[in-house]
This record gives C-alpha cells, sequence and structure tokens, in this order.
C-alpha cells in the first residue's frame, strides 16, 4: 500500500477515535456538554504531578529482610519477597527549615490564647540531646532553631507529630496548586477554623466557594454554582494525595534502590548497603576513600582525625552532603534513622500480603454525628480522644473507627483497628479463652516482659550514633509512637495513582534514572 495513502487512513482513523472520545461508549451521550446531561469527564489527563520535594520511586519485586547475618539475634526481618507499588519519596529527610515552616503555620493560624495546646504539641522535644554524661546544650538551644542548621534533619520528633506534619503539608500543597491553576484566592488570612483543608474541599466542596477566583467549567445545567465556577473534584485529577510516612517495605525498597544494579528484570547482585558493593567509602576517582555516609565507625569515633575528618560530622549533618543513591535518594543510610508507618510485630515478614505488605490498617470514616450534630460539619475547636490528646484539628472534619456492626456483609473486614491482628490479638494469645481488651497486644505484656503493643513503631535505617550494621536497608527497630529520641528523624511519601511507570506507554525496560553529578549541598551566604 502507498505509503502516502497508509498515513491518511492512520491519521482519519485518529482523528475519529479523538472526534468520539467526548461521546460515552455506554450511552451514546456525549461527555462534558452541558446541553446533553452535563456529565463530567477529565479526558486529558497526563498523569500525576510530581508533588514539592519528592522523587518518582518505580515499584517492583524485591526480597525484603536481612542480607548479611542477624548479628543482634532478633529474627525479625528473614528474608521474603514481596512486591511493591511505584510511589514518591522526599528527596532527603524532612529538615529543620521545613518544620520551622509547619511551625510557625501553627502558631500564626491557631490563635496561642485560646489554642495553645496545637502549637505546644507539634514542638519537637530539644532535649532529646541531653546526655548525663555529655555536654550537648549548644544542641539543646540551638539545633532547631538556629540558620547554621537549618538544612541539617528535624530530630526529637515522635511518630504521631511526624504524621501531623505530613496531614499538613498535604493541605498547604494542595493549596498551592489550586492557586497556581487559578481556580482558587490565596487566603492569606486564615485563622483557626477558617483555614484550607484537603477533605474539607473535596468532601463539602461549597465551604470554600468564596474563594473560588473562577473555578473549572461546570457542564451541570442545574449547577449551583453558576458563572463562578465550581470547585475541583477528585474526578479533575488536580489534587494530589495525601503526603504520609512511608512503609517499612516502601522504605527497604528505595533505600536498596536495585534500578542500578539489574539486568533485564533480574537482580545481579542483591546490594548490602544503600549504594552498589559492601564498602564503606568511596571508589570514585573524585573522592576516593571518602566515607559514604554518617555513622558511627567505631567506640570514640564519631568524626575521624583532625586534618582528615572522615564522615566531617560529629551528630548529624546537613542532608544532601553525601552521594544519592542509586534513586536519586539521599541519606538512606545514616545522618538519622527514619519513621516509617508499621507498627511492629517481630513476625510481621510471615504474616503480611505479599503485595504492598503493611501492619497498622486503622480504618476510619466521617463522623456525620460528632456532637450530636447529625450532618458532616467541619470541627470549629479540637477533637480530643479518650486521654485528652488532640486527633482533629478546627478547620478539619470529625472523624470516627468504622464499626463491627455496620460491616456485617463485608468479606475483605469487619472492624477498624487491625494493628495486631494474627499477631497480639485475643485469638493467637494464650489468654484466647479469657476477656482481655481488644486493641492491647495482649499476648506480648506490654511493660512486664517486652515493649511491644499496638503503639510500637518501626524505625528504620542507621544514624550519626549508629555502628554500619544498623545501615543495611533490612535491618529494623521499634520505639513507642509517643517516643522521640536525637537520633530518628522522617520524611514523607505519596501514592502513585493510575500507571506505575512516569508515562502512559507500554515500556517494559526502563533505563536507571540519570542522576545528576553530586554536589555537596552547600549553604549560600
Amino acid at each position: 500500500m502507498n505509503k502516502s495513502l497508509s498515513f491518511i487512513i492512520l491519521l482519519s482513523a485518529s482523528l475519529a477515535f479523538i472526534s468520539c472520545a467526548k461521546k460515552s461508549k455506554t450511552t451514546g451521550w456525549n461527555i462534558n456538554d452541558k446541553k446533553n446531561g452535563g456529565f463530567q469527564a477529565n479526558l486529558n489527563y497526563k498523569g500525576q504531578e510530581t508533588g514539592p520535594g519528592l522523587i518518582f520511586i518505580e515499584g517492583g519485586t524485591f526480597v525484603m529482610g536481612q542480607v548479611e547475618e542477624d548479628v543482634i539475634k532478633d529474627w525479625n526481618n528473614f528474608p521474603r519477597r514481596v512486591s511493591v507499588g511505584s510511589f514518591y519519596l522526599d528527596e532527603n529527610e524532612v529538615t529543620n527549615l521545613d518544620y520551622r515552616e509547619y511551625l510557625y503555620w501553627l502558631r500564626r493560624v491557631y490563635d496561642y490564647d485560646y489554642y495553645p495546646e496545637i502549637y505546644r504539641s507539634a514542638l519537637p522535644d530539644t532535649l532529646v540531646w541531653r546526655d548525663k554524661l555529655s555536654y550537648n546544650e549548644t544542641y539543646v538551644e540551638n539545633y532547631l532553631r538556629h540558620p547554621a542548621f537549618n538544612y541539617y534533619p528535624v530530630v526529637g520528633v515522635n511518630w504521631i507529630q511526624a504524621m501531623k506534619f505530613c496531614s499538613w503539608r498535604t493541605d498547604r500543597v494542595n493549596e498551592q496548586i489550586l492557586v497556581d491553576k487559578g481556580v482558587f484566592n490565596t487566603m492569606p488570612d486564615q485563622i483557626d477554623a477558617d483555614n484550607f483543608n484537603s477533605e474539607v474541599y473535596l468532601y463539602k466542596p461549597g465551604e470554600y466557594t468564596q474563594q473560588n477566583k473562577k473555578g473549572l467549567k461546570d457542564y451541570n445545567p442545574n449547577s449551583q454554582y453558576g458563572k463562578e465556577g465550581r470547585p475541583a473534584g477528585i474526578e479533575d485529577g488536580i489534587l494530589l494525595p495525601k503526603y504520609r510516612l512511608p512503609t517499612e517495605a516502601e522504605w527497604e525498597f528505595a533505600a536498596y534502590a536495585h534500578v542500578g544494579n539489574r539486568l533485564y528484570d533480574r537482580t545481579v547482585d542483591q546490594n548490602k548497603y544503600t549504594w552498589n558493593g559492601s564498602a564503606l567509602r568511596s571508589g570514585e576517582k573524585s573522592d576516593r576513600g571518602d566515607i559514604l555516609a554518617n555513622y558511627k565507625r567505631g567506640g570514640g569515633d564519631n568524626m575521624g582525625t583532625s586534618g582528615h575528618l572522615n564522615d566531617q560530622a560529629i551528630v548529624t549533618m546537613q542532608v544532601r552532603f553525601y552521594p544519592p543513591n542509586d534513586f536519586g535518594l539521599y541519606d538512606m543510610a545514616g545522618n538519622v534513622a527514619e519513621w516509617v508507618l508499621d507498627v511492629y510485630r517481630p513476625l510481621t515478614p510471615e504474616d503480611v500480603t505479599d503485595y504492598r505488605p503493611y501492619r497498622g490498617n486503622e480504618f476510619d470514616a466521617f463522623d456525620e454525628d460528632y456532637q450530636g450534630i447529625g450532618s458532616l460539619e467541619v470541627l470549629q475547636e479540637p477533637q480530643y480522644d479518650t486521654d485528652s490528646n488532640i486527633v482533629r484539628l478546627p478547620g478539619q472534619l470529625p472523624k470516627r473507627e468504622v464499626t463491627a456492626e455496620e460491616n456485617l456483609n463485608r468479606r475483605n473486614y469487619q472492624k477498624s483497628d487491625y494493628r495486631d491482628y494474627l499477631d497480639g490479638d485475643v485469638e493467637s494469645s494464650i489468654y484466647y479463652d479469657k476477656t482481655v481488651p481488644e486493641g492491647e497486644a495482649a499476648m506480648y505484656d506490654y511493660g512486664n516482659t517486652t515493649m511491644i503493643d499496638n503503639v510500637s513503631r518501626v524505625y528504620k535505617g542507621g544514624s550519626w550514633k549508629d555502628r554500619a550494621y544498623w545501615l543495611t536497608p533490612g535491618t529494623r527497630r521499634y520505639l513507642e509512637e509517643d517516643q522521640s529520641t536525637d537520633y530518628i528523624g522522617f520524611r514523607c511519601a505519596m501514592d502513585r495513582v493510575g500507571f506505575q511507570n512516569l508515562d502512559d506507554k507500554r515500556r517494559k525496560r526502563h533505563k536507571a534514572p540519570k542522576q545528576k553529578k553530586h554536589k555537596r549541598y552547600q549553604l549560600k551566604g
């Protein structure tokens, strides 16, 4: 067939497909047509945008768990093959500067005279730097706020505080996206309950109508918004999914970064650390012999000899100082250990699903009957739990646990709390024939024989305070979620929705991400 004719036929077919793309294949009615019912859909979605500070992590299969001898003899990380979906992860740990921006917003928006506990509950514990036989007062007084430590990872933040930071970041990023796209006006005078919240915007779309700049085009002939335009919804794909802590499997997968150490779809050699090989020093000509992470080389050796410092940091170091791994992530080994989403159990590898493994699910729902309101209303005051801890802030929607009664006909779940499912619940304990309160991990006898409970959270990676053993991503430790230390920080993650690649083309083989030449993260004067 003539090449020109073939091209014309192909072009005609393409145009025909495009012209029909706005017509429903189910009903034949037009989509995005005010004269034909007004059903709306984003038919030109280009894929998920990458949120500020994030790196795309293409998921896949890997062997999760230990890759060297279990020196501690915990036997809590035996190898198991699992699959991790694609997701996004912060390029580096959350810094003091990042966290101070959050503190400033809380102090500015929530009236300190009425709600001092909101700001105070978010403050890092700077006293974690104190040691009974060490002089660390300079870190107590300066580490969080002095500009010399702007780009150092924030520490003294517990798991609960880290989760609330992620929630706050979600709202600020989505608010800015709406402003940048011309949908929303800025809200410089936010105060108390009158502040932007992503869930309120999506599930009570009329709440911020006065803030619409021009809104989105509304094809509904019976619309309440008229010429002002409508708010963006989930169906428009404008707002990003929630920032959150990474799961243990996601963190470990991202740390190993086998994307740079494979042959087609086969990993040729399992990394021991977050870089290729098993050496702790660089073999590159430009920086040969340099330590590749910030860790404790030996007893009394935190940074090396004067005149030739090995990792150049006596405690933490500014982020992005050491070379990144093959995903482009910094400090996945050393500097600070990092909180992850999971509840700790020693036998988690044996129990969890092999696809997106995670222990810690607590299912909730919006509470339409909070304080007898009878409808979904925005909180005007903080919502507290039974221990008087703040669980929801003014301007957010009230939530409650889902109940067994409303899930009687479900097969996949029946109750709210599955943190101790198969490992810690009454059925798996020696108290199976007795009445024991749910949610207390009865079999672990918390506080008497173990420190394992439903509030014991996993943290991963080595820190400035650790020996090289903990730099291996497969190692795992735990701490109560309301506790903090001078060596645990965190970074945020985000789900990838839709295609697991960065585009919609069917490509099986992808090259490892091309990394820019590493430059130390220098402060500008």
